[in-house]
Formats: C-alpha cells, structure tokens, sequence
C-alpha cells in the first residue's frame, strides 16, 4: 500500500492542477461605428477562443441583436449601431448556453447533433445537454 501512496504522490506532481474557476475569460469585443453601422474589428479572435463554428455564432448575434450583418475577413460588420455592453451581453449569453458544461462549468465542449436534436458534450465530466434547437 505504500507504495501505491508514493506513486500517487508522484503522479500528482506531474500533473498541472488548476483550481480556478476564472480560467476561461471571454474577450470583449473591440470596434468602432462608421456612420450607421458597427464594426467589430476581434470578431474572428472571439469565436477562435470559444472553439465554435463562426457561422453559428454570428447567425446568434444577429438574431439576438435583430440586426442584418456580414462577416468580411477578420471583421464583423452589423448594419446598425450597437453599444459594445450590448454586444458583449449577448456574446455572454451566446457562451452559457453553447460552450459552458451545465455540470461542471467548464468550457471543454463540443456540438453534437443527433436526430433533430443538438446537445452541448463536455469532454471533461461527460455530461450532455440539449440545447434550444433553431437559431
């Protein structure tokens, strides 16, 4: 038995241990106007940190945000103006309901589709929840 304890002990130096729960910051959004429009100039930097597909993402801002807009390289460009609280709100609400685990609140998930319906897998507890279905 002792020298289960010693391995174990061994085992937990090797691995990286990270207790806070303030891991996963969400960046703000960065833009500007430009007459009657909005550009956000780190849209492609946001959806590379929350592992999701652009499409997606940018389909839920602008029905959140009831806005037409376009995706023009690296830049996001809405069709109206927009406070920067207002977007970042919606990019918040966007990452509890598609990217944190209900379970463990850990940002290590993926879609998955199965029939009509689409869940929200962690890869890190495992657990699976259905999301609401159209966008």
């Amino acid at each position: 038995m002792e020298n289960y304890d010693k391995l174990l002990e061994q085992a937990y130096k090797k691995v990286k241990q990270d207790f806070s729960s303030q891991r996963f910051e969400i960046p703000k959004i960065k833009g500007y106007f430009e007459g009657k429009k909005t550009i956000l100039t780190n849209f492609s930097q946001i959806v590379s940190h929350i592992r999701r597909d652009s499409e997606h993402f940018q389909k839920f801002i602008l029905k959140e945000l009831a806005a037409a807009g376009q995706k023009q390289g690296e830049r996001f460009i809405l069709n109206k103006k927009v406070a920067s609280a207002k977007i970042n709100d919606k990019v918040e609400q966007y990452v509890k309901e598609f990217v944190l685990c209900k379970e463990c609140n850990k940002p290590d998930t993926e879609l998955i589709k199965q029939g009509r319906i689409t869940f929200v897998h962690c890869l890190a507890c495992g657990a699976k929840h259905p999301i609401r279905g159209k966008i």
